[in-house]
């Protein structure tokens, strides 16, 4: 539906998402009946933040980052959104390659649980942060999580 007057502030000073969410802002619940988890959590508005801050933290985390040197951040942030739309019921399809070989040449360099679980660790910490409801993201975790296998080539 729509993102908190806090968080729709944020997105109009910041259209890029380049800074922090606002303190004390989050992502509103809302009680309609029938609505997508994408719905839930305030739709593009606030997956384009939460996709923002994301990646904020894994591209800070020396332990991952070097797995992105390189790489084109808007195509990967795009990426990124529409996996979790799709996850969420949301209008986005993704037509990227399948997890197994889009990250079969980052499993050569090394990739392995470790970094999946430091990705995940930040995936958590960014919905915390955002103040999702504990129902979404659970279900947004189970749906990352679920990929292991495919993101590690196994």
């Amino acid at each position: 539906m729509r993102c908190s007057p806090r968080m729709q502030n944020h997105a109009q000073q910041d259209p890029d998402n380049r800074t922090q969410p606002p303190a004390g802002g989050g992502l509103q619940r809302t009680d309609i009946v029938g609505q997508t988890l994408y719905d839930e959590i305030g739709g593009a508005t606030a997956l384009d933040i939460a996709v923002a801050a994301f990646y904020r933290k894994i591209l800070t985390d020396p332990s991952i980052n070097h797995f992105f040197d390189g790489i084109d951040g808007r195509s990967l942030k795009a990426k990124q959104k529409a996996f979790l739309a799709l996850v969420m019921g949301g209008p986005f399809t993704y037509a990227g390659k399948d997890m197994r070989a889009a990250h079969a040449h980052l499993v050569r360099r090394g990739l392995n649980d470790v970094h999946f679980d430091a990705v995940l660790k930040h995936l958590r910490d960014t919905l915390e942060e955002l103040r999702v409801p504990v129902r979404a993201a659970a279900q947004i975790m189970a749906a990352a999580g679920s990929i292991r296998n495919d993101v590690l080539g196994r």
